[in-house]
């Protein structure tokens, strides 16, 4: 069995839809067609955050990228009794779920779950005999009963999926938007497009709220209706697309294959008093090419003259993989930057800061809202912590639990949370109670206003007129 360290909010989780066939205002990606070998785990009581429209891709949480193997020990995992009907695949997987919570969860107490009362009750579940689809739904559920909104299970399906998305290389046939469901008002909001996509070439925008599919609501009483969105390599679909400000219109697009990785949004701005202010709209932290495409940015926004500031729109980052985060990072800070804590340890996250176009000293404002969660939220924490960048928005969701993700002998695998984070300067701020409070609060949807009259964006640029 082998261990990755991720960091997510299931919170968020999720996340996002790819033009196919992704939810409230957070990362996630909400599942496409299902291709899990059994019934969906509780996690999907969860409300995705955000979704790539066709994948049927989970969200990641946020990965510590290292692959230590553990190796439970036999005195410890109790022998399953004998049983005609019992698969050995599903008691060792189960044993190895076991043990690895047993061992490794962040809280000893297990948040007041007799946990070795849940290995009786569910060892004599899987004894009587259960199909691939009842043992998956049950392993879910065991996690889920942890009650933490960050621990959960991934059946071999969903794990593959998941490192595809990860990996910055999605695959499927859609019209390539990622999207947060906004359910009180009726509509999932475009929050990336994919490049050279039918949505680019449409003409589809960031922010632009899809309301149906075909003439059919895209949100009903049964949630997002990702089954609109979705259909085969060639075939059409009419959205009904309304942009801040303006009248809904109607977009007819041909869906076809998607593929490479997903694009970081990013423009110059000006302030009142002329200034060149860089803009990132960063999504989330769980496609493995966000930091480069972060720098490269900087580049791009740098290239005709330098920049005399930056905005960080982090209002959907749910978070993802520690090594994204920690290159994301390198590019505004340096050094010792907090402390990952367990029931074992505490250990050092620090970052090599790498200078592009004067990164590491421009003045840098941040925005949050209360969908930032997990990495998101650690990122905004770290650079006011540090007294790097200046946050203005909202405070973010309280999520910071870092997730190991485990990976078991049959390709299944969950991300159990493990560690928390403390930061380096205010130690005593406890950022998964009370999250991370903005120095300047401002109020606003989003998904309601354009770049232009966005009251966060607005206040960032005045705050960096008046201060610099």
């Amino acid at each position: 069995m082998n261990r990755k360290l991720f960091a997510a909010a299931v919170l968020l989780l999720l996340f996002v839809s790819l033009g196919c066939s992704l939810s409230t205002l957070g990362w996630r990606l909400l599942p496409g067609p299902s291709t899990t070998p059994s019934t969906p785990p509780p996690r999907l009581s969860f409300t995705p955050t955000a979704t790539i429209t066709d994948p049927s891709l989970t969200p990641s949480p946020t990965l510590i990228t290292s692959t230590p193997t553990i190796t439970p020990s036999p005195t410890q995992i109790r022998t399953p009794t004998p049983h005609a009907t019992v698969s050995p695949v599903h008691l060792q997987v189960f044993e190895e779920l076991w043990q690895v919570v047993n061992d490794e969860y962040l809280y000893p107490d297990f948040n007041g779950v007799d946990w070795d009362d849940v290995y009786v009750n569910y060892k004599e579940r899987i004894e009587s005999g259960l199909s691939d689809d009842e043992f998956y739904r049950s392993m879910g559920e065991m996690v889920f009963l942890l009650g933490d909104d960050h621990s959960i299970f991934f059946t071999p399906n969903e794990a593959a999926e998941e490192d595809a998305g990860y990996a910055g290389d999605y695959d499927y046939v859609g019209i390539g938007v990622m999207t947060v469901a906004v359910p009180e008002r009726q509509r999932i909001t475009i929050i990336s497009i994919f490049p050279n996509s039918p949505a680019e070439e449409a003409g589809l925008k960031v922010r632009d709220g899809i309301l149906a599919a075909d003439g059919q609501p895209i949100i009903d009483e049964g949630g997002v209706r990702h089954d609109l969105l979705r259909g085969p390599e060639g075939s059409t679909v009419t959205l009904t697309v309304k942009y801040p400000d303006e009248e809904p219109r109607d977009v007819r697009l041909t869906r076809r294959r998607i593929t490479g990785g997903l694009d970081v949004p990013h423009q110059v701005l000006t302030t009142p008093q002329g200034k060149r202010i860089g803009y990132i709209f960063l999504v989330t932290f769980n496609d493995s090419t966000v930091d480069d495409q972060v720098g490269k940015a900087l580049k791009e926004m740098s290239a005709a003259a330098p920049l005399d500031g930056l905005i960080i729109d982090n209002r959907t980052n749910n978070g993802g993989a520690s090594n994204v985060l920690r290159g994301t990072l390198s590019y505004f800070t340096d050094g010792k930057l907090g402390y990952f804590v367990n029931r074992q340890q505490e250990e050092p996250f620090t970052v090599s800061g790498v200078d592009v176009r004067d990164s590491q000293h421009m003045p840098m404002v941040v925005i949050t809202g209360s969908e930032t969660a997990s990495f998101g939220e650690i990122f905004a924490g770290i650079l006011q912590d540090v007294g790097r960048a200046y946050l203005v928005g909202e405070p973010t969701a309280g999520n910071v639990e870092i997730l190991y993700v485990y990976e078991f002998s049959d390709g299944s695998r969950a991300w159990i949370a493990h560690d928390t984070f403390r930061p380096l300067n205010q130690p005593q701020q406890d950022w998964e109670r009370i999250g991370v409070l903005p120095d300047l609060t401002i109020l606003s949807n989003w998904d309601e206003a354009t770049t232009e009259n966005d009251p966060a964006i607005n206040a960032a640029l005045e705050y960096i007129d008046s201060h610099w």
